[in-house]
């Protein structure tokens, strides 16, 4: 991840495009590692998100090409199952993209909006509000708690 802050905007957007597929990778601590060097606020919040919301279209984008086949063999899940799982992500459907942002789970959320062709304007709307107010919150309490250890952005 230092290797990443080395490259400034350009790690922290791959960071955070990463961070945002399958590989367990934290956005949050490049986030940190920007502020604490005296980046903009409002540049990391920027490039943050895009980075962050790009990694979520794309793993939507592996949901969207992925096939019944593959779920049932990889996962050694049955249609049936599946059938049930997609009733409800339906019953959500684009509302859960605003949760992308979550550890772990958001992932599997991007990919079953794609997997089930969930309507791709509307998921990557909410995954995109979603992102910009998880780092919005993230450096506001940054910020907050920053100023009581004497560091503020």
């Amino acid at each position: 991840m230092e290797y990443l802050l080395t490259w400034g905007y350009l790690g922290l957007f791959l960071g955070s495009f990463l961070a945002a597929t399958i590989l367990p990778f934290s956005s949050e601590i490049l986030v940190t590692g920007m502020l604490l060097a005296k980046a903009s606020p409002i540049y990391v919040l920027i490039v943050a998100t895009l980075g962050n919301w790009l990694g979520s279209l794309s793993t939507y984008g592996i949901g969207w090409l992925g096939k019944w086949e593959w779920i049932e063999k990889w996962f050694k899940t049955s249609r049936e199952k599946i059938e049930k799982q997609q009733k409800k992500i339906t019953k959500y459907g684009s509302f859960l993209a605003f949760f992308v942002w979550l550890p772990i789970i958001g992932d599997v959320f991007a990919l079953a909006l794609g997997f089930y062709k969930v309507n791709f304007i509307k998921c990557s709307t909410f995954m995109l509000i979603g992102k910009f107010l998880r780092f919005l919150i993230y450096i506001m309490l940054f910020n907050y708690v920053g100023s009581w250890f004497g560091f503020e952005i």
